[in-house]
């Protein structure tokens, strides 16, 4: 599987693509092939302050209950209101249209993974 370089992504299977200080996050298509078919999303609330390797919300799946956990430090400007009502798009295109929110940026950590990292991480857990 090929993930989009123009981001990076976390160990909990998170993406971020920053552009300045806003940043669009959303779930690994790895995420979404594990976690089965998508069919609620609890996403944080606009204007909510998000920490870093913290959970924002929840992912709900026919396997399972998941924490969305944030990748950045940072204040939610919008919410993909598309994928809450369609959550099954997170599993159709997660890099893409299924992506979930976007945050003014305060602090990005420094663990982050590039997307080569990234395959590794996901590659040595299949």
């Amino acid at each position: 599987m090929d993930y989009p370089s123009d981001r990076r992504y976390t160990a909990d299977h998170e993406w971020i693509a920053v552009d300045g200080e806003v940043a669009t996050v959303g779930v690994t298509a790895y995420a979404a092939e594990a976690l089965g078919d998508v069919v609620y999303l609890e996403l944080p609330e606009v204007g909510a302050a998000v920490t870093a390797g913290t959970s924002c919300g929840e992912i709900e799946s026919t396997k399972s209950v998941s924490d969305l956990v944030a990748p950045a430090d940072g204040e939610i400007l919008s919410v993909n209101d598309d994928v809450v009502a369609n959550p099954e798009k997170v599993n159709a295109d997660p890099h893409g249209a299924g992506w979930l929110y976007t945050a003014r940026v305060t602090t990005l950590p420094e663990d982050l993974l590039d997307a080569g990292a990234y395959t590794e991480l996901v590659q040595g857990q299949a």
